[in-house]
């Protein structure tokens, strides 16, 4: 099974948006958004999944195609908008019954409808990933019963956060992220499991 996901319909579903509008706070966004798919995907899962994002708010010299931890993430350059590179990546793809499309755009759903792909509304496809991943979790604490149950150790978090924050970002500050997120603090508690989300959304 191919997944193609609507990166800021996603993005929008897990409210990992950073504090503020200033350089780089939206790309640290996306970026823990591939980070914590890379780490709740299989290297299958992984190697099979496309990520589409708006061109409009790509880093500056970015290609239009880069692999992030086996992630495929596209960037909509040449195009109005992503949903648009979606649909024709829908249409191109040669295996449309094995392809799930992962966005609530009702525009994107028709045009998986149309070519008999699967498609899934963002925040269903994120809870059924949130669950499979806690149960994984549980699978391994009962296999390994010397490691801590619960949220992800602050080392590990850490580690996580130096990964993706360590570079300069120089993304422009979102336009459609804007129009579709509320921007308020509010959508910044609990995006992911207990402990996970907090730490991730912090600003350097």
């Amino acid at each position: 099974m191919s997944l193609l996901i609507d990166g800021y319909n996603l993005l929008h579903v897990t409210g990992i948006f950073g504090k503020g509008t200033g350089p780089g706070s939206f790309q640290r966004s996306r970026e823990a958004l591939l980070r914590f798919l890379a780490a709740s995907l299989d290297q299958t899962q992984r190697e099979n999944t496309t990520v589409v994002f708006d061109a409009a708010e790509a880093p500056p010299g970015l290609p239009r195609s880069i692999s992030v931890d086996e992630i495929t993430v596209r960037y909509a350059t040449g195009y109005p908008d992503a949903d648009t590179l979606i649909e024709e990546l829908i249409q191109s793809n040669t295996a449309p019954r094995s392809l799930l499309v992962v966005s609530s755009d009702h525009r994107i759903q028709r045009a998986a409808r149309r070519r008999k792909a699967q498609f899934s509304d963002s925040d269903v496809w994120y809870a059924e990933l949130l669950h499979r991943r806690s149960r994984s979790l549980g699978s391994q604490l009962r296999s390994d019963p010397e490691k801590p149950m619960g949220k992800l150790s602050p080392t590990e978090i850490e580690h996580w956060i130096n990964e993706f924050s360590s570079g300069d970002s120089t993304s422009s500050p979102p336009s459609r992220a804007e129009k579709e997120v509320p921007q308020s603090d509010d959508l910044l508690e609990n995006p992911f499991p207990p402990g996970f989300g907090e730490d991730l959304l912090r600003d350097e």
